[in-house]
């Protein structure tokens, strides 16, 4: 079970407190998923425009675009979080993304395009593991896991509604109207976090601005994390990054490292490719589509099954298990089935593969400091970037030369690779009590 240090209820009033951490967050990260997941729902549609000229290879190309800028502003993040502070990077990386989302439906050529879905992309890569660092910081004690599952239903919301807007607008408007609602986040995600989202105690400790935590612990009715640091934590972040390879942690950091990889070439893989893979094997555009929607309905699903269970048996077990489950699900999606039964299938799928790359994070989560937690989870997030930025490549690859069919079984083999890697993290859950405040080890988690 997770331990990480979080305020302390001081009532009522605190209970609120971590409500609205996440409710806050859970807005912005829905507007995330409708951002990430629009372009492999208007997708279809690119292809079928004459103007565009778009070819499957060249479209794999502009989805790489996207987790390209992922990667960089996945990287960049947890150092400049750990940094500036929470709130700053949510409010910067919200506003970015919602802004490129105008420039891709205005875009003239593909060229802008594909520049507009990277900035987008730097916004997206940053803003997920921020939240994700948030949230599991005000999480009540013991339910760490539940939270971020919690939160990480919005991705999977956010994927809905995107394919919802892809069934909605792409033929009756085009598929350039979709991306005119990644306005709405600009609009309504940013002036309610710069009103309401709190900055996070642990944060305001470790950078000696006693001060502002307590002002802010007595406003929102909570008591500081328990045995505040003597020391501050060093201006140089560089020392964040150090020590996820001192005193042999090095090589749990490079395992996690490789499963996000690939954990996050199937969520960008699959995500960008399935309506258009499933329509080579003969289902309409509508079908399509709706597996792109019943997909995530599995990972709605699975991220609160997910949660609880990980609070119980930890983080890393559910990981491991939950990617050997993908990869069965992904290798019976090549099988030609019933109608009935590929949903079915579809939404298994869903709930084991997006909720097994957020257990990754929880765990890495879990294993940090509040001093590097931030950076822990940005950088296993940015280096399993790399692997969105090959998996959407791929797919174009595979579908151009008509080889869709084993890009199931390519997915389904990633996902035995990153089974194997957290595995060879240690599965065991250590149970303890933290130690003193926001700047000592957390108790590890599965």
């Amino acid at each position: 079970m997770s331990s990480i240090p979080t305020p302390r209820a001081a009532g009522s009033r605190g209970t609120a407190l971590a409500v609205l951490v996440v409710a806050l967050c859970w807005t912005v990260v829905l507007f995330d998923g409708l951002d990430l997941f629009i372009y492999g729902a208007v997708l279809p549609g690119m292809l079928d425009d004459p103007d565009l000229g778009l070819s499957p290879g060249r479209a794999g190309d502009l989805g790489s675009c996207a987790t390209f800028g992922m990667l960089l502003g996945a990287l960049s993040a947890g150092t400049v979080t750990d940094r500036i502070g929470r709130k700053k990077v949510i409010i910067g990386c919200t506003t970015v993304f919602s802004l490129a989302s105008a420039v891709c439906a205005m875009a003239p050529d593909l060229g802008v395009f594909g520049v507009a879905r990277f900035v987008a992309g730097l916004g997206l890569g940053g803003l997920l593991p921020t939240t994700i660092t948030l949230v599991a910081e005000y999480a009540p004690r013991g339910r760490g896991n539940l939270m971020i599952g919690l939160l990480m239903t919005a991705h999977q919301a956010g994927g809905i509604l995107a394919a919802l807007l892809g069934l909605w607008l792409v033929e009756p408007f085009g598929w350039r109207s979709a991306f005119w609602v990644g306005l709405a986040p600009l609009v309504i995600a940013v002036p309610l976090v710069a009103m309401y989202l709190p900055e996070s105690l642990g944060f305001l400790l470790a950078r000696d601005r006693t001060d502002d935590a307590r002002r802010l612990a007595d406003r929102y009715g909570v008591e500081l994390p328990a045995g505040e640091p003597a020391t501050a934590t060093s201006p140089d972040r560089r020392h964040a990054l150090f020590a996820l390879f001192r005193d042999g942690q090095w090589r749990k950091t490079l395992l996690f490292w490789c499963a996000s990889f690939g954990g996050l070439l199937l969520v960008y893989g699959v995500s960008t490719w399935l309506p258009t893979m499933m329509r080579g094997q003969g289902y309409e555009l509508g079908s399509a589509l709706a597996f792109l929607i019943v997909i995530n309905l599995g990972g709605i699903a699975g991220m609160l099954v997910a949660g609880r269970i990980a609070d119980r048996f930890g983080a890393a077990r559910v990981a491991a298990a939950w990617f050997g489950c993908t990869a069965v699900g992904i290798y019976l999606l090549g099988i030609h089935m019933p109608l009935a039964l590929t949903y079915i299938v579809v939404f298994l799928t869903g709930l084991w593969l997006f909720s097994a790359q957020t257990m990754v994070y929880a765990t890495v989560a879990g294993r940090s400091t509040a001093e590097n937690r931030a950076t822990a989870v940005g950088w296993t997030s940015g280096m399993g970037r790399f692997g969105a930025v090959f998996g959407p490549w791929l797919g174009g690859r595979l579908v151009a030369n008509e080889a869709q069919d084993w890009g199931f079984t390519v997915f389904a083999a990633t996902a035995l690779f990153a089974t194997a890697m957290i595995g060879l993290t240690g599965l065991r859950t250590v149970r303890s009590t933290p130690r003193g405040g926001p700047a000592q080890p957390v108790s590890t988690t599965g």
